[in-house]
């Protein structure tokens, strides 16, 4: 299955999951902090995982009038911009009348055709765990054609076309000391909200103590920030919980 949930998320309410990815990790990314561990295909190479008639088979199947949902969400095994059906699919899902979101590292937002695809999304939340080079690198581990500051020129571009567009910036040890400059660099990208966060789900590091996570919030004065310590989740129960318990670990 590439359809996951409803899951319960501290954003997005009753999220039901679409994964264009679904096989082993794929990404642009290697997070040390990243719930579904090591990415086993680093790559920025756009291409068809999930044929697009299997995905809209299991939205056309799926129990819209017994199962509360809040949001449609592509996330899952993986960069979600990565899938090159994605705008297809986005499309197609909009005939179920509800908000589309996206959870995104960023790193393909150059791409002119994953620029397209965005047109179809409503709510754009984007990745952003750096100040510069050095960290993003140390975090995020990227592959080797990502360079940083392109990213985040790329980021502003998104955040000016998208219609709603949020940064997450997850605060693990490593770039705690660096909330004043990330602040200051949301404050240059203009999002409508600030996502601060740290991994509370199953991860190879330590999430950061709430009282940190609130000083580090304090650093992003006059900007909308929302915190994941703050934000109860709502009480959902998944049609598949196996399917939800591979990309989302407990």
């Amino acid at each position: 299955m590439i359809i996951y949930g409803p899951v319960a998320s501290w954003r997005l309410g009753k999220s039901l999951g679409i994964d264009l990815i679904s096989c082993q990790k794929t990404c642009s990314f290697d997070c040390i902090y990243c719930q579904l561990g090591k990415t086993l295909h680093k790559t920025v190479e756009r291409k068809i995982f999930v044929d697009d008639n299997v995905a809209k088979n299991e939205l056309d199947r799926f129990p819209w009038n017994n199962v509360a949902v809040d949001f449609i969400t592509f996330s899952g095994m993986g960069e979600p911009t990565l899938a090159k059906n994605l705008g297809n699919v986005a499309k197609y899902a909009k005939k179920f009348g509800l908000p589309i979101a996206i959870l995104t590292n960023s790193s393909l937002f150059g791409y002119e055709d994953v620029q397209k695809d965005l047109e179809n999304i409503d709510w754009v939340i984007a990745k952003l765990d750096a100040p510069n080079e050095k960290i993003f690198k140390k975090i995020n581990r990227p592959h080797e054609s990502i360079n940083f500051d392109e990213m985040v020129d790329a980021i502003k571009e998104a955040r000016n076309k998208a219609k709603k567009f949020s940064l997450q910036m997850m605060f693990i040890e490593e770039n705690k000391n660096y909330a004043e400059d990330m602040a200051s660099l949301a404050k240059e990208i203009g999002a409508d909200e600030i996502q601060i966060n740290t991994p509370l789900r199953k991860s190879p590091v330590a999430p950061l103590p709430k009282e940190e996570l609130f000083k580090i919030e304090e650093k992003f004065d006059r900007l909308n920030t929302i915190n994941v310590y703050s934000l109860p989740r709502p009480k959902v129960k998944p049609l598949n919980y196996e399917e939800v318990r591979r990309r989302r670990p407990e």
